[in-house]
C-alpha cells in the first residue's frame, strides 16, 4: 500500500511510519515543522517527509494516517474527506498491521506507562520470546521505543489520551489487550477529560475487550482501580502489591529484597512505585515463563532503566543532578520519596516546571503543595505559556509556593521561568557547603532548556 502519515515529525507517528516501511509499505508523510532528531531520523530511514501541508501531497496515497495534533482545516485533511479517501488514526494504525493475530500486552494507568512497559519487552526479549515494542520513550542504552519482534507478544504502552480530532475515544482502545495491566489510576489530561469519571469510563471499555483466555493484572493500593475492578468477571484477574504473602518483591526500609528469601536486590531503579512496576512486570512475564523466575529477575537487575525517569546527569561523592519526567502531584510525591529513601542524608532540592496540560491548570492546586514532602528546597517556575489557560482555571504558583513551604516546611521559592530557577539556585546554594544534595529537576518538557547550566553548577560547587 501507498501509506501518507499526516504529522509524520512526531516521535510516536515517526517511529510508526519505520515500522510500516519495514513491512514493505511505500511510506511518505508532512508536518508542518520538522526539527531533529525525527527530522534526521525519517531522511536516515529514506521517508524524505514533505514540509508543509498540501492537499496534494495526499493524492496518490491508499490510505492516510492522521496523527493526534491534526485538526479540521488542515488542507490534507479536507482533501482526505473530500476525496473518500481511506484513513486511520495512529492508534488505528497500530492495531490493524501490527496487533492482529498477536498477544499484546498492554500497559495502562495513570503513572509507570512507560517504564513498565520497557521492562517488561526488557524482560521477555532477554528470556528469548522476541515481543514487539511500541512505547513513547527511549530506553537508556539508547533503543528507541519500537521494534517489530518476531514473536507472539507485543508491548505496547496503553494511552489514555484520545486518538484523533475524529476520534475522541482512548488510544488504548485500538490495541487488542491479551494481557492487561493496570498501574494506577488518578485524575489527569483535564484537557480532554471532565473528570475523574470520564476517565473511569474508558478504563472500564479497556477493561471489557480483555479476552476470557486472557489476564487483568491491576494494582490493589488504588481505591481507583478496585472501583472498576469490582464485579468484573469477563478474564481472570490479579491484583498485585509489594509486601505481602504472595508479592514477588519485598521492600522495607530502603531495601529491596525477593520476597521469602534473603536474597537482597540492587536493581538501576529506585523508589516503591518502581518496585510496584516490577512487581506487575514480573508478574506478567512469569504468567508467560511461568518456569523462568530466575531468568526474569535476572533480567530486571541488568534493566538499564528509561531516559528522563531518575536519570541521572551528574553524579559524584557530594552531588547529584537528577532528571525526571514527574508532572503529576502522585509522581512528583514518588519521586522525591523515592530519593529520600535511595540517599539518606543528602538535601533535596526539587525543581518543578508546571507545563503539562493538567499541571498549569489549578485542579491539583493543593495537592501539588504537598506533594514536595521530603524536599528541603523547592524552585517552582511559572506555568509554561502561561495564557494558554485563563486566569480562573490556572494553576497559581505564587500561591502553591507559599503553600508548599506551610506544608513542607521547605524553603520554596517562586520563578518566573527556568532561567530565574539558575538565579535565585545560585544564591541558595553556597548555603548547603556542608552538606550532600540532589538537585532533582522535574518536568515533561524541556524545562527551558537550563540542564547544561544546571550540570555546570552541580559540578562545580564546593563542599568543605
Amino acid at each position: 500500500m501507498k501509506i501518507f502519515l499526516v504529522g509524520i515529525g512526531g516521535i510516536a507517528m515517526g517511529n510508526l511510519a519505520y515500522m510500516l516501511k519495514e513491512i514493505g509499505h511505500e511510506v511518505s508523510g508532512s508536518d508542518e515543522n520538522l526539527y531533529p532528531p525525527m527530522s534526521d531520523k525519517l531522511v536516515e530511514w529514506g521517508l524524505s517527509p514533505k514540509s508543509g501541508y498540501r492537499k496534494e501531497n495526499v493524492k496518490d496515497a491508499d490510505l492516510v494516517i492522521i496523527g493526534n495534533a491534526i485538526s479540521r482545516g488542515n488542507p490534507e485533511v479536507e482533501e482526505v474527506l473530500n476525496s473518500g479517501k481511506e484513513y486511520m488514526s495512529m492508534a488505528q494504525a497500530i492495531g490493524h498491521f501490527f496487533l492482529k493475530g498477536k498477544m499484546p500486552i498492554v500497559i495502562a494507568g495513570t503513572h509507570g506507562k512507560t517504564t513498565t512497559t520497557f521492562l517488561t519487552h526488557w524482560i521477555l526479549s532477554q528470556i528469548g520470546l522476541e515481543p514487539g515494542l511500541f512505547v513513547g520513550g527511549i530506553r537508556k542504552d539508547g533503543h528507541a521505543g519500537f521494534s517489530l519482534g518476531k514473536g507472539d507478544y507485543f508491548v505496547i504502552e496503553g494511552d489514555e489520551y484520545d486518538s484523533a480530532f475524529f476520534d475522541k475515544s482512548s488510544k488504548f482502545l485500538h490495541y487488542r489487550p491479551f494481557y492487561l495491566v493496570l498501574n494506577a489510576l488518578d485524575f489527569d489530561h483535564a484537557d480532554i477529560f471532565a473528570n475523574l469519571d470520564a476517565i473511569k469510563v474508558m478504563f472500564k471499555r479497556l477493561l471489557n475487550l480483555v479476552p476470557g483466555a486472557g489476564k487483568v493484572l491491576y494494582w490493589k493500593g488504588s481505591k481507583n482501580l478496585n472501583s472498576i475492578i469490582d464485579g468484573y468477571k469477563h478474564a481472570p484477574v490479579e491484583s498485585f502489591e509489594l509486601n505481602e504473602k504472595d508479592s514477588i518483591l519485598n521492600y522495607q526500609k530502603g531495601v529491596l529484597s525477593e520476597n521469602k528469601s534473603k536474597n537482597i536486590l540492587k536493581p538501576s531503579l529506585i523508589g516503591s512505585h518502581n518496585y510496584r512496576n516490577a512487581e506487575a512486570a514480573i508478574r506478567v512475564c512469569l504468567a508467560i515463563a511461568p518456569n523462568k523466575k530466575k531468568e526474569i529477575l535476572e533480567a530486571f537487575l541488568n534493566f538499564p532503566g528509561v531516559k528522563r525517569r531518575q536519570e541521572i546527569l551528574v553524579k559524584n561523592e557530594t552531588s547529584l543532578l537528577v532528571e525526571d519526567f514527574a508532572h503529576h502531584p502522585v509522581a512528583i510525591q514518588e519521586t522525591v520519596k523515592a530519593h529520600k529513601e535511595a540517599y539518606p542524608g543528602y538535601k533535596i532540592i526539587s525543581l518543578f516546571e508546571p507545563r503539562s496540560a493538567t499541571s498549569h491548570r489549578n485542579v491539583f492546586q493543593d495537592d501539588f503543595a504537598a506533594s514536595f514532602k521530603g524536599s528541603d528546597y523547592v524552585f517552582i517556575t511559572e506555568v509554561y505559556q502561561v495564557n494558554k489557560v485563563v486566569s480562573k482555571l490556572r494553576l497559581n504558583v505564587k500561591k502553591l509556593v507559599k503553600d508548599t513551604k506551610a506544608k513542607t516546611k521547605a524553603s520554596s521559592f517562586y520563578c518566573k521561568d527556568p532561567k530565574d530557577i539558575l538565579v535565585q539556585i545560585k544564591k541558595e546554594i553556597p548555603k548547603l557547603s556542608k552538606s550532600k544534595i540532589i538537585v532533582l529537576a522535574m518536568s515533561n518538557g524541556a524545562f527551558g532548556g537550563i540542564y547544561p547550566e544546571l550540570t555546570k553548577l552541580v559540578l562545580e560547587r564546593e563542599i568543605k
